[in-house]
């Protein structure tokens, strides 16, 4: 018996050694009394006790790789900061593409990048890009990596070439992004960097397509002692325009008005944010670039630009959604298209909860049913284990004596480190004006997504009524039952010309419910990724299209192609002949159309 105990005993201490030996360890960030001076120069005293991030391995062309280049990064921190820096060594330094270009337009070159989670919620973090000269480019990164670089942060970045290489320093406030409340936060946080003339990207950790999402394998570290400052920002604006005509042998002023606005944010916690605005001026948004809109099936989609609504668009994304779904957008605030007033509140109830609510009153003098439609929007989401959540959304838009109403949920479910499952189902509700008969109709989304380094797959289904209607979001087609899938195997060829090779299918077939007939699209592809940033790609179509109860053809051949000549000159070609349609609902007819394009930049 005493034997049987000890026996016990000792395997207890193995287990609970073992145990402790694998669980991972948190470093803490060593904090910093004099900050560096973000010149780009690692010279200063806190880099020398900031926290290395080393060991970086390839995760393009291939993943675990060692890379062609060494790259070690560093971050520190004070109290109101986060100081990151990245030395990245070049054996051939002049080779190293750079260029002054504008925000969010250098990633052709070679760059670094911080993906920050605050929260340690595995969901999403916050991305910095910069390139060897310091020109920025920033936005939201999702669990699986892909960037939305529409929000703009305020941070301080600054790059130096030299014989060794290049490298970067980085100031980032920590009112710029959301934090959760605490002495000692745990955040998460992975630094990559990519080398265009070898066609490749590494990362610290080192990441594989096999262990979970990219932010999931972000390193852990903590951090004690952020103080969060209250943000408070009033942005008054005055605007004046007089314009004036010839008539009569005489100057006649035909408009003279001066406009007032007011624009304000409030931190109401660190993880909490509140903006209002009162006749907000958008005068200094950049204009939309040019669009053809000639025999279109639907109307065009224009990015939202405008200051006040881009903070924490990103929150707005739901699941069950795939690559050209109809329902694109349950949130598409440039709906809402000259607000007389509107309120916003994004960001944290606690950690794991998201919120994101607008409230606005639209202003349309022209508009003869309302001139000032109201819009209300709500979105829930509530992270559970790893990058799994559950959410929901309310829109509506009330109008005169009319109004639509959405309403729904939406979640997403990883069954393993290389598989997910999302979904949504969303229900409208409209009356239109002057109309007492009330239109209802359903949007389901179903998604499964499998990958890994050599396979990768994902199925989609969508079911949308006829009647399904968001005034607030950008739908493209309605009455339809739409079938996707997409399958890619990778080969990793033992070559130095040839570092992957991607024959792909993607594909969609979808009844329309309202001409009852079937239309398919199927996509062949072979694509070839190659040194110098360059990839080559040739594409086989086998498609038709249901339009105003016909069948048309849209079958096609297409080829596309780049390449990073030298780091002056880069190289891009598409092509592509299929069968079109003239969108005409009384008289459509089949056509033929080409496409081509270049740039040489």
């Amino acid at each position: 018996m005493i034997k049987k105990v000890f026996n016990a005993f000792i395997i207890s201490l193995l287990l609970i050694s073992t145990a402790a030996l694998f669980a991972e360890e948190i470093p803490a960030v060593p904090k910093t009394d004099n900050p560096p001076v973000i010149d780009g120069k690692l010279d200063d005293a806190a880099w020398q006790a900031a926290l290395e991030f080393n060991n970086f391995k390839t995760i393009k062309p291939d993943y675990g790789k060692e890379p062609a280049q060494k790259t070690v990064g560093y971050i520190t921190f004070d109290e109101e900061n986060i100081y990151f820096a990245v030395r990245c060594f070049d054996s051939k330094p002049d080779k190293i593409k750079a260029a002054v270009s504008a925000r969010d337009a250098m990633f052709q070159d070679d760059y670094v990048m911080f993906v920050l989670d605050p929260f340690n919620t595995m969901q999403e973090g916050f991305g910095f890009f910069i390139n060897p000269l310091g020109i920025q480019g920033d936005g939201m990164v999702t669990s699986e990596g892909n960037l939305d670089p529409i929000y703009d942060m305020i941070w301080d970045s600054k790059g130096q070439i030299d014989k060794q290489g290049y490298s970067v320093e980085c100031r980032i406030p920590i009112k710029s992004i959301r934090f959760p409340k605490g002495d000692t936060i745990i955040m998460r946080m992975g630094i990559f960097r990519q080398v265009v003339r070898n066609s490749e990207m590494s990362s610290s950790p080192p990441m594989f397509a096999d262990k979970g999402s990219l932010i999931k394998q972000a390193r852990s570290i903590s951090l004690k002692g952020l103080k969060y400052k209250r943000v408070i920002e009033l942005l008054p604006a005055v605007t004046h325009r007089t314009r004036q005509s010839h008539q009569e042998g005489a100057m006649q002023t035909d408009d003279n008005q001066t406009d007032l606005s007011l624009t304000g944010k409030l931190g109401l916690t660190s993880d909490l944010t509140l903006d209002a605005a009162i006749n907000p001026d958008f005068s200094q948004v950049e204009a939309d670039a040019g669009q053809i809109d000639v025999n279109l099936r639907y109307a065009l989609y224009y990015p939202e630009k405008r200051p006040f609504f881009l903070e924490g668009n990103e929150l707005f994304r739901f699941g069950g959604n795939v690559e050209e779904g109809p329902l694109a957008m349950m949130v598409h605030t440039r709906r809402i298209i000259d607000p007389v007033f509107g309120f916003k509140l994004t960001g944290k109830v606690g950690r794991k909860n998201t919120l994101a609510a607008i409230y606005a009153q639209d202003n349309l003098p022209d508009d003869s049913v309302d001139e000032h439609p109201d819009f209300s929007i709500v979105r829930f989401k509530h992270a559970m284990k790893e990058d799994s959540y559950i959410g929901g959304f309310y829109t509506s838009k009330e109008y005169g004596k009319g109004y639509n109403r959405v309403v729904g949920g939406d979640g997403l479910y990883r069954i393993s480190p290389v598989s997910t499952a999302s979904f949504h189902l969303f229900g409208s509700f409209t009356q239109r004006n002057g109309n007492n008969m009330q239109n209802n109709g359903h949007a389901l989304g179903l998604n499964y997504n499998y990958g890994t380094r050599t396979f990768v797959l994902d199925l989609g289904y969508q079911d949308i009524s006829k009647h399904f209607l968001v005034d607030t979001g950008f739908i493209t087609r309605t009455g339809l039952r739409r079938l996707s899938a997409f399958a890619m195997y990778r080969l990793y060829p033992k070559s130095k010309f040839f570092q992957r090779i991607e024959p792909f299918y993607w594909s969609f077939h979808l009844y329309d419910t309202q001409d009852k007939m079937m239309q398919t699209f199927n996509l062949f592809t072979l694509r070839t990724w190659l040194p110098g940033n360059s990839q080559f790609r040739v594409d086989a179509i086998l498609s038709n299209e249901v339009f105003a109860g016909q069948l048309f053809k849209t079958s096609g051949v297409g080829i596309q192609g780049r390449t990073q000549f030298t780091k002056q000159l880069y190289f891009d070609i598409f092509f592509r002949h299929t069968g079109s349609i003239y969108y005409d609902p009384s008289a459509p007819f089949q056509g033929y159309g080409s496409r081509a394009g270049s740039s040489l930049i």
